[in-house]
């Protein structure tokens, strides 16, 4: 069974959000008194009992990556928790639905408002804390990873940053679909959780040159798809992995946004590449991610077949610290604020 209802107390027109003073580092996240967002059309207003730390809210705090035009300026781009309102004319959602979402913003406070169409049951047996770390990575992955990069059991695949929030969800994902998977990650320990995840070899970037590893493992014919966070100069050597045919999606730019390609190899071998942004498609689109996400996803979820990894959790009120944890490089998985 998904999406058990539970009571829903009284709520007061105020709540406890985190707000972003300024830009800067982790200390000018401060808990605030907000008032209770007021729910549009199309939406219902949540009960957050918890919200996954993400990537893009370390960039929003340092005032890089700004919310679209109508977002909440409260970080947080996924939560889970219980249904507290909803409009007459919702024809899914009802009071007291236990449920888990991806918005735009406003994840990081005891309520939250979320497009109807962004919401998914919570799993059966999955908890609050769980659910939290699913919507923005499982999201991410699957446009990219199946829908852009058409990725199918046989293929094999190459997953940079295989233990952040993002990796260790497409290792995961990428082996329940069929495809032999490669990760690369920072150090041995990383590595041997990306191979406990399903990776068939992850390669220390810090101790050999990923993309001869990756050629050697496949006897020169390359990877059928990559997914990269880290751009800069892992663009030539991404296509170095590539194989005929193979597709590039870039999903991140950890390593700077610019670089030198051959674009002969590119003429070549007939790839593709490609890449995308999550945060600023419309409801229409998230809506449709969702509804794939249920159909294809949730029953892996369901029978644990995948699930996320989520390596610690902090009251809500320590936000700055969740950031401090995940900027230190040291996780594995993902990091949820509880409410």
């Amino acid at each position: 069974m998904l999406g058990k209802k539970v009571a829903v107390p009284f709520s007061s027109s105020v709540m406890i959000a985190i707000e972003i003073s300024q830009p800067g580092g982790p200390e000018v996240l401060r808990p605030v008194e907000r008032p209770v967002p007021e729910r549009r059309r199309g939406e219902v207003l949540i009960r957050v009992e918890a919200a996954g730390v993400n990537r893009p809210d370390l960039l929003q705090r340092l005032g890089k990556y700004p919310p679209p035009p109508g977002a909440s300026d409260i970080p947080g781009l996924e939560v889970a928790g219980v249904v507290a309102e909803v409009g007459v004319d919702e024809p899914r959602w009802h009071v007291g639905d236990r449920v888990c979402a991806l918005v735009a913003g406003g994840g990081y406070a005891e309520q939250c408002t979320a497009p109807s169409v962004q919401c998914l049951p919570i799993p059966n047996g999955y908890s609050s804390t769980e659910a939290a770390a699913i919507p923005e990575t499982y999201f991410t992955v699957w446009t990219n990873l199946f829908t852009r990069g058409q990725l199918h059991a046989g293929e094999n695949a190459l997953i940079h940053g295989g233990t952040s929030g993002i990796g260790t969800t497409a290792i995961q994902l990428a082996r329940a679909f069929g495809a032999t998977v490669y990760a690369t990650a920072g150090t041995s320990d990383k590595c041997a959780a990306c191979e406990r995840l399903g990776a068939t070899r992850a390669i220390n970037y810090r101790e050999q040159e990923f993309s001869g590893v990756i050629r050697q493992v496949t006897s020169e014919r390359g990877v059928d798809v990559i997914l990269d966070i880290m751009g800069g100069d892992y663009l030539p050597r991404n296509i170095t992995c590539l194989a005929m045919h193979g597709r590039l999606i870039q999903i991140g730019l950890l390593g700077g946004a610019k670089a030198e390609i051959d674009l002969a190899a590119v003429m070549q071998r007939q790839l593709t590449l490609t890449g995308s942004t999550l945060r600023a498609r419309t409801v229409e689109e998230k809506g449709a991610i969702a509804r794939e996400l249920e159909t294809n996803v949730w029953p892996l979820l369901a029978s644990r077949k995948v699930a996320p990894v989520v390596q610690e959790t902090f009251p809500l009120t320590s936000a700055a610290d969740a950031h401090r944890r995940l900027e230190s490089g040291a996780v594995i998985g993902k990091i949820v604020l509880v409410v």
